[in-house]
């Protein structure tokens, strides 16, 4: 089977015991879902991670299907752990195989084509505030604390820094990261790759989200991927911070927590596109100053005093 060559590195990135081999088998799944479900399946959306198509079925109605990691284990599956008011309807799953049977959202234009920036993040807190969930006791799920380790990690093995990003920003990151997740105090199951792309049109004037990744923490952190997307060609820090506040006002959240997660979040997320050429995503990057700027202006105090 002809797959990108991103998706299957992605995979194998991922799941480095079983990807080679569940990449293999994914012919196999597809042909095993078309029988159990009685379905045509088509060629796949763009791939990131998991395998996700568009199918019909012999009656003719609309679904997809999603393949789900091999590693990753089905339990961890985050749609099912997601308040189903606010996400795409399973239709039905096979947890052995790791399968999901996915309502089709239709019309499924993304929040990204709303030009009005203000609706569409009004759009964003009302979803979201349907989506969250409280975590079970037994939840499988990875949890920010996973995020603050992993920016340890490129910290310890970058000690000169990595790319455009100082040794000083990456420590001063990582202490608040670790100071934030010690004083964290409501913790949800979240989106944990909630964005205008992952939010689509269903019907007339309803939204709903797909393609959680799954994470455990403080709702304010969910939001910053949000925040980082979508922006306008100029006066990025007034988005950002046009953003925040209607954020902040409707789902009641603790400001400054959402500011210094932005500063934390976007550093690890700046670092991740850095690549061995030194090429990096430049929005990224600039964003780290707009959360410092933005924190620093709000609480008359540098960042570094959020933790004293």
């Amino acid at each position: 089977m002809d797959l990108p060559q991103p998706f299957a590195d992605n995979v194998l990135t991922a799941c480095p015991t079983e990807g080679e081999a569940w990449l293999k088998k994914i012919p196999e799944l597809l042909r095993y879902s078309e029988q159990r479900w009685a379905l045509t399946v088509h060629d796949p959306f763009p791939l990131s991670y998991n395998y996700v198509a568009p199918a019909t079925s012999k009656k003719g109605a609309k679904v997809v299907l999603k393949l789900s990691l091999p590693e990753e284990g089905f339990e961890r599956e985050a749609l099912l752990a997601l308040n189903p008011a606010g996400r795409v309807k399973v239709i039905d799953e096979d947890k052995e195989k790791g399968i999901l049977l996915l309502e089709k959202v239709e019309p499924g234009m993304p929040l990204s084509e709303l030009k009005d920036d203000e609706a569409a993040t009004l759009t964003a807190a009302r979803l979201h505030k349907q989506l969250v969930t409280a975590v079970r006791p037994d939840s499988p799920l990875p949890t920010i604390k996973g995020r603050e380790n992993q920016l340890r990690d490129i910290l310890m093995n970058n000690s000169a820094g990595l790319g455009p990003i100082s040794n000083q920003t990456l420590s001063r990151a990582l202490a608040l990261f670790t100071y934030l997740n010690q004083t964290s105090k409501t913790q949800a199951v979240l989106h944990g790759d909630f964005h205008h792309y992952n939010i689509l049109k269903q019907g007339e004037n309803e939204w709903t989200a797909i393609d959680p990744k799954g994470l455990i923490g403080e709702i304010e952190y969910d939001l910053i991927q949000f925040l980082l997307n979508r922006w306008p060609a100029e006066r990025q820090r007034d988005c950002i911070n046009e953003r925040i506040k209607i954020f902040v006002q409707e789902l009641n959240l603790n400001k400054e927590r959402l500011l210094l997660w932005g500063y934390c979040h976007t550093v690890l997320a700046a670092s991740w596109t850095v690549n061995q050429h030194g090429g990096y995503d430049e929005d990224f990057y600039s964003a780290i100053e707009i959360f410092r700027s933005l924190y620093e202006c709000t609480y008359q105090r540098t960042i570094e005093g959020a933790i004293d």
